[in-house]
Order: structure tokens, then sequence, then C-alpha cells
């Protein structure tokens, strides 16, 4: 495996994915993680990532320096490479020209990191400070333009810099020189599959667990989902999970649920209608923010009434994924990594003295999908495009009600029914409709319309951070504004979002 040390950089997950596509385990640790513990984790190789901070400047993150003596290979990345020039007796010092961007790399001497690439080709940079002097043994492997000391190695130390940024794909070869880290420094299995990680978290779960009872709040998404059907799979009819139809779901959810689920899974549900108390919590409630308490409020309110009928219950089941984990603090080893004490996680109330089964908490989103088909879940279920807690309370702009709910949800199927059938569903992160609180003039059959006015939005994205709109072609977006205009009652308008997240989110509110 390999340990990521996070000095602060917004790449660092996106380094993690870059190993874990080659089938090797990684995890990222914050970089005040004890030197024993990096030592229990028994890792093949250390990354250091970037960061924003400089390293001269006042409490700038720093490690344990003893690091460098464990006899291990260290890859340094931007400030991760600084910081190994700096602890190692080099120097760094403010760059005369910032260097942002792309730039030409030129390989000036051996390094396996640059094995079989040509001498020169395009990279990434984001950086102000750069290395002046290098440590002792320390050579220069590759140079730009603005950056004399682009690349470093201590062959024998096997200690390697890159002040660029290989795990982005704007950096060709970026993943090239991940891999040739990875396989040829660190020698490295290619061991890291879903197949294993089943099989590791379905016996980690029965360990932990054993005969007791998991309950456990179902969406219907693909997280949720996946950690059911793999909590199942370690203690069967011992799962109880709770769906709460809270009357903001999209058409048919119900149905999809019960059919991808019970089924074909055997998951034991309980299908609450909480539709009247929900509407009736929202009546005449505009402001986004209050949307998502009352919703937030009331899920627990019912979820909480739900599980105090399940005699015995001792766990709580939730679907976090890994990036929710390094945002917070890390956590790794046996089945305590998968079972932590229960304190007000997702805003349910400390009173329920539950402990937490997180069996997903090492994975990212596209790791997930390939758990769910290893699992055997069906794929329409795996690949369903993410979906908002407060379900369309937050794609209705101004009130909720049923009428306009049904109008939105309507509008919102005949959307995706053409997206699927253009192929493009899997190739966007997000595809849906919005009701905005307007309405427009239009003619339809020789009469003057008032009526309502639809949004579609769609992105693409790789983890929902940024996103960039998506250039649906014109015959599809005509195609989906007539059906949605023929079709459903009460729209005589349809315009498409061409914002982009910055400076727009995805969802509307």
């Amino acid at each position: 495996m390999i340990v990521v040390i996070d000095f602060g950089s917004q790449f660092n997950q996106l380094i993690a994915r870059r190993v874990r596509e080659n089938n090797v385990y990684c995890q990222v640790e914050p970089s005040n993680i004890p030197i024993e513990k990096i030592k229990a984790l028994h890792p093949e190789g250390i990354i250091l990532s970037g960061g924003p901070s400089s390293i001269y400047e006042e409490n700038s993150p720093t490690m344990d320096k003893s690091l460098f003596d464990l006899g291990i290979p260290v890859l340094g990345i931007c400030y991760g490479m600084h910081y190994m020039v700096h602890i190692l007796g080099g120097k760094i010092k403010k760059a005369s020209k910032r260097e942002y961007g792309f730039a030409s790399l030129e390989i000036k001497d051996s390094d396996p990191l640059f094995k079989d690439m040509e001498t020169g080709f395009q990279c990434w940079m984001s950086h102000g400070d750069s290395a002046i002097e290098l440590p002792e043994n320390f050579k220069i492997t590759a140079s730009t333009q603005n950056t004399p000391i682009a690349a470093i190695a201590n062959p024998e130390k096997k200690f390697y810099g890159l002040q660029l940024h290989p795990e982005v794909e704007h950096s060709i070869n970026g993943s090239k020189m991940i891999r040739h880290f990875l396989f040829d420094v660190c020698k490295c299995s290619e061991n890291w599959t879903m197949k294993s990680f089943r099989d590791g978290a379905v016996a980690q779960i029965k360990e932990a667990v054993g005969d007791k009872k998991v309950i456990m709040g179902l969406s219907g998404g693909v997280d949720s989902s996946v950690a059911a059907t793999l909590i199942h799979k370690a203690i069967g009819k011992n799962l109880f999970c709770i769906f709460v139809d809270n009357g903001l779901l999209r058409k048919n959810e119900k149905q999809t649920l019960e059919k991808n689920l019970i089924t074909n899974l055997d998951l034991n549900i309980k299908f609450v209608d909480a539709q009247d108390k929900f509407l009736t919590a929202l009546k005449g409630v505009v402001d986004p923010e209050k949307k998502r308490k009352i919703i937030g409020n009331l899920f627990i309110e019912v979820f909480e009434a739900q599980a105090s009928e399940i005699d015995g219950a001792e766990f709580l089941g939730q679907g976090t994924l890994y990036p929710d984990i390094i945002e917070s603090k890390s956590a790794f080893g046996g089945p305590t990594s998968i079972i932590k004490s229960h304190h007000n996680v997702g805003g349910l109330p400390e009173k329920m003295k539950l402990k937490l089964v997180e069996p997903l908490q090492l994975l990212f989103k596209d790791e997930v999908r390939k758990l769910g088909t290893e699992l055997g879940i069906n794929d329409d279920l795996i690949w369903r495009q993410p979906f908002p807690g407060p379900g369309l309370a937050i794609r209705i702009m101004g009130e909720i009600t049923e009428k306009r709910l049904n109008i939105l949800r309507e509008a919102d199927a005949l959307l995706l029914e053409e997206i699927k059938n253009a192929g493009l569903y899997r190739k966007l992160w997000q595809s849906f409709a919005v009701l905005l609180p307007i309405k427009s003039v239009g003619v339809m059959g020789d009469k003057r319309t008032f009526a309502n006015c639809i949004a579609i939005r769609a992105v693409t994205s790789n983890d929902a951070m940024t996103a960039d709109w998506a250039k649906l072609p014109h015959d599809l977006l005509g195609k989906i504004s007539n059906r949605i205009i023929n079709e459903v009652e009460n729209i005589n308008r349809v315009v498409f979002d061409i914002t982009s997240k910055p400076p727009g989110t995805i969802e509307w509110e």
C-alpha cells in the first residue's frame, strides 16, 4: 500500500485516485500522523502532496523528519518536494516568476519516473516557490523554462521530487510517472480489487456486528444502496432498512427501489409514507436554507420514531465515502475502521446511542460503483446520477406544492428518458429539470398562454468539486424541449443552464 501525506493540497484525493487506478491500495493521512503509525501501516511507498503554503512561512505544515530514515521510497509533489528539499538540507525560495498552468517539461537526466518517455512534453504547474539548492546526493532530472529544478532524484535513497502535478489530467505522462513510482520504484503489487475489498469488508462487519441488529436509512441512491447490500451480505436479515418517502422524490422512486433492492437482492426494507408531514411543514416556505432545515429535522424525527420500534438495534449503517473522511480525519485499521462510536452523524440524535457502521468509508465514488457490480446490484441503480438529500424541494424555486411537484416530476422524467436514449446518461455527472418561480407568455393552439418555465441542467464532472455545463447536441435539446412543452401540463417554455461550477453550483438551491 501507499500512504499519501496531505499537506493541504486541493488534489490530494486525486493523487489517491491515480494510485488506486493501478489496483494499488492507498490512503490519505494528515501531515501530523505519528511516525509509529506510518510504520504500522507497512507502506511500500510514501507520496507527499502539494499544498498552498510556503515552506519558509510560519506554521507551514511539517511532519516528523524521521520519515526519511525509514528506508521507504518517497515521492514529493510541489510543496511535498519543497518539504523534502528543505528538511534534507537544500534551499527553497520565492520564485522570481510564478508558474501556473501549462509548461513544457524537458528531461535532463535519467529517472525511473520518466522511463520510456520523450525528452519533452506538456506538464501542469501551480507554484510560486522553487528549489534553488538541492540536498546532498540529489540531481536535477527535468526543467521548464521558468523552473530550472522541475524534477529531482536521489536514486540511492529512492527519493524523488516533482515540481509539476502528475495527478492532474493536464500533465501529459503524469499517470505514467505515478505508475513508474508504484511499480518500478516501490515494487508494489496490483492486488487492490473490489473483490478483495468486498470479502474483507464482509468479514470485518461480521466480526464487529456479530448477531446484533443494524438499522439504516435508505435513500435509494448509489452509496446507501451499496452500503446496505454489503452489510446485508454480512449479517442478512439483521439489517433493518428504513426508507422515508418524503413526497419529494423522483417519479416512481419507490417502485424502482422495491424492484432493485427487495425483489433482486432480498433486502429487509420498511417503507414509511410521510409525504403529508413534509408537505405540510414546507407549506409557504421559499427560502432554500429553511427548506433544508425543515426536511432534515423532520427526517430525523420520522427516522427516530421508526428506529425505536426495532428492539435490540445497536448499530447504525451509513454510506459515508472516503472524501468525507479525508476532509475530517482519516481512520484505518481492522473492524474499528468500520465501527466507531456514534456522535451526531448525519444530524441523528446522540440519545440513540448507536455505534456506526461505515463499510464504504475507504472508497471513492467510482470504486463504490465497482463494488456494487461485484455485489450483483442492477446497473440501473449503480449508475444512477447523484440526487440531493432534500430531493425535489431544492429543484423547485419557490413554494413546494403537490401540483408543482407533479409538474417537475413529469418534466424531469422526460428529460432523463431522452438523455438515456441518446446514450449520454453515464457520461454526465448530473442531468435534471428545475421548475422556475416565474411564468412566461406563450402561444399554444393559436391561444395566448401564461405558464411555467422549466430549466434544464446538465453537467460533466469527476467529483462535483468543479463542474462544466454539458454541451448537449442541439437536436437533443430541441427534442427534450418539445416533449416537455407538449406532454407536461402548464409548461410553455424551456431554457438551458450554461453555467459552470464555479461560479455557479450544480444544484440551483
